[in-house]
């Protein structure tokens, strides 16, 4: 993500299409914007390079978009997207029915589904695991499926949910972790330990995690579908370093590499021993700022003793300073869709903004009128990683020249989150990988209640307008509410949106099967490794 030391000229934003699917047999095998579609033979061991750790693979408390990768093998949800990010049933049987007032949504479930440790899924499992999500400790799931206030087992495949109030952001909540369903047997084994041996329904199931090196799943004799998962093992290996990365996949210690660096592209593009595909991210990328959250996340919102936390004036000064085209151009090689909202411009929800120009004239007038002695301190904390760190000292730069003396403290990704989910920060460069819906984009991290709100943000207006996003049913209506909530976040800026990333797959020309979509999972269900000509 973060390069270059110089600043450059400006570049015009790039809108790409949303998601890359494989290309048909018969494709010249030169293309490099697509995967490999082809037949697989059985067997064989897929490496997979992720750029960080994912924190706990419990689906109730998880938040890493990495964690997102591995659970994509190990735990199946009630609803999946396809290569057109829309939503398809996956252990649903199909899509839910809702009552006509919005208030009773009905889920037939998949019949015949084992978890992999060979308990039966069903609709007491459903119920089990959406009670987890409501109420165990720090749970990230709860602000997501809030309105749910009863679960009725109708019988063993249909499961009936009571809403206090219309939701319609339900069924994209459930096409991700709050829809993964947990074996009840591991919920009652492990409790809150959950994570350290996850049983989901899965093409694989967990074998063994090595903290900062590696995650190993193996094939599911229990899977529904057994017979079309090709791969006997997944390996999914942390480096962190970009340039790490691109040096295993060369040299043939890994097989696939996700979030290959934006400088790097170049490099695969022109060998022919690899593939590359890319998409546009569904998430956003930005800075979270400290306003609110002193105490950390789940105690009563208090600014902390900060700048940019004491007056509006310095965040928005904070914002001019910043030049969104030029980060594009020096940290990513214009490989990035600069922005300044949570929703992508690929899906159906995007909402054009003029998004504010670098002003430092502007800026500085605004540090003098908030009275703060210059320079202004911010501490900024990044990703632990060299692309990271870059971003970190571009940001750095353009912000002194506006009056701010920005420090920048690289920290372990995992470390960072709960750092700032105890409020021990006052701006982190981080961003969220994304959902289909918006909802899902910004009311946890934006509403007052939100369970990943880590920047205290606590604005009436902003939580009525999102409370109204949630009820109302129209898709073009809904697209105003958040058009007007969005504004209003600009005005408080609890997270400063910078852009949305341009996600590069990387991986051998060997691989076949592989799905990667706008959300940038790599699903590998049917992959394995071309058949051989005899």
């Amino acid at each position: 993500m973060r390069r270059s030391r110089s600043l450059c000229a400006f570049i015009g934003i790039l809108m790409l299409l949303a998601a890359c699917s494989p290309v048909e047999e018969g494709d010249s095998d030169t293309e490099s914007d697509e995967l490999r579609a082809g037949e697989a033979q059985d067997g064989g061991e897929l490496v997979i390079a992720l750029a960080e750790e994912p924190d706990a693979l419990d689906p109730s408390i998880a938040r890493t978009f990495v964690g997102r990768i591995v659970f994509a093998s190990i735990c199946e949800k009630l609803y999946d997207v396809d290569e057109n990010l829309e939503i398809v049933p996956q252990l649903a049987a199909d899509l839910p029915e809702v009552s006509e007032d919005g208030l009773t949504v009905t889920i037939p479930l998949r019949e015949g589904v084992t978890f992999n440790d060979g308990t039966e899924f069903n609709a007491d499992a459903v119920k089990t695991t959406f009670e987890r999500h409501l109420s165990i400790a720090d749970s990230a799931r709860a602000s997501e499926i809030a309105p749910i206030k009863n679960i009725e087992v109708v019988d063993d495949l249909t499961v009936e949910l009571t809403l206090s109030e219309p939701f319609s952001p339900l069924t994209a909540a459930l096409a991700d972790r709050s829809g993964m369903i947990m074996s009840p047997e591991q919920i009652d084994a492990l409790g809150a330990d959950f994570g350290d041996e996850p049983v989901c329904v899965g093409p694989f199931q967990f074998v063994e995690r090595r903290a900062q090196d590696r995650i190993v799943v193996e094939k599911s004799n229990e899977y529904y579908d057994a017979d079309e998962v090709h791969l006997d093992r997944v390996v999914y290996r942390v480096i962190i370093e970009p340039n790490v990365r691109l040096s295993n996949l060369r040299s043939g210690d890994v097989d696939v590499a996700e979030r290959i660096a934006a400088t790097d592209v170049a490099t695969l593009e022109d060998d022919d021993a690899f593939q590359l595909t890319e998409a546009t991210s569904i998430g956003y990328q930005g800075i979270s700022v400290n306003i609110g959250n002193a105490d950390g996340l789940g105690q009563p919102h208090k600014a902390p003793d900060s700048a940019l936390a004491s007056d509006e004036k310095l965040r928005e000064a904070f914002e001019l300073s910043l030049d969104r085209e030029a980060i594009n151009e020096v940290v990513f090689d214009g490989q990035v869709v600069p922005a300044c909202s949570p929703i992508s411009p690929v899906t159906p929800f995007a909402i054009e903004f003029e998004c504010p120009q670098q002003d430092l004239e502007a800026a500085k007038a605004l540090i003098e009128e908030s009275g703060a002695p210059t320079p202004v301190p911010v501490e900024l904390i990044t990703n632990n990683d060299a692309e990271s760190v870059r971003m970190g000292e571009v940001i750095q730069s353009m912000a002194k020249d506006a009056g701010f003396d920005v420090s920048v403290r690289p920290t372990e990704f995992t470390a960072a989150l709960d750092e700032t989910d105890a409020g021990n920060y006052e701006a982190f460069q981080v961003g969220w990988s994304g959902r289909i819906d918006p909802d899902q984009n910004i009311h946890q991290f934006q509403h007052s209640t939100g369970s990943i709100n880590i920047s205290g943000t606590d604005d009436p207006e902003i939580d009525s307008l999102l409370e109204e996003a949630r009820v109302e049913q129209d898709p073009e209506a809904r697209k105003e509410i958040y058009q007007q909530a969005i504004e209003q976040m600009h005005e408080v800026r609890g997270i400063i949106y910078l852009y949305h990333d341009k996600l590069f797959l990387g991986a051998n020309r060997e691989v076949v099967g592989i799905e990667y979509f706008g959300d940038g999972l790599v699903r590998v269900r049917n992959a394995g490794f071309a058949q051989t000509e005899n």
